[in-house]
């Protein structure tokens, strides 16, 4: 289970990644601590336009769908490169969470307990 192959970075592919606390196959060998990643996202005006749009006529508004799913991938390659930077090699419990930072702008932060993981024998 590694975080989603669309454009993350490096260390992300190699940091395994679960929503649970045990990962198939592995064994939690040590515990690093938590970790996190977030990213502050703005609509732009066009964007805003379309999903008033959206609002009227009904159906997914896909710029903000994008971003949002852009804005998770960037959170989780964050705390994939502070899980690596403190000598983890997974992160077991992660959990996304999203707050309004200002009119128009979002924060995501995803965070989790970052860990070791060995092959289970």
């Amino acid at each position: 289970m590694t975080s989603d192959d669309t454009g993350g970075s490096g260390v992300s592919d190699r940091i395994m990644v679960a929503t649970t606390s045990t990962i198939p196959g592995q064994r939690v060998v040590g515990y690093k601590g938590l970790v996190w990643g977030l990213t502050v996202r703005a609509k732009n005006i066009g964007q805003d336009f379309l999903a008033g749009c959206k609002n009227i006529t009904g159906g997914e508004v896909s710029g903000y769908t994008e971003l949002l799913q852009e804005a998770r991938q960037q959170a989780v390659d964050r705390l994939s490169e502070k899980a690596a930077a403190i000598g983890a090699n997974a992160v077991v419990e992660v959990r996304f969470g999203t707050s309004t930072v200002a009119q128009g702008m979002a924060e995501i932060v995803a965070y989790g307990t970052a860990v070791v993981v060995e092959p289970a024998a």
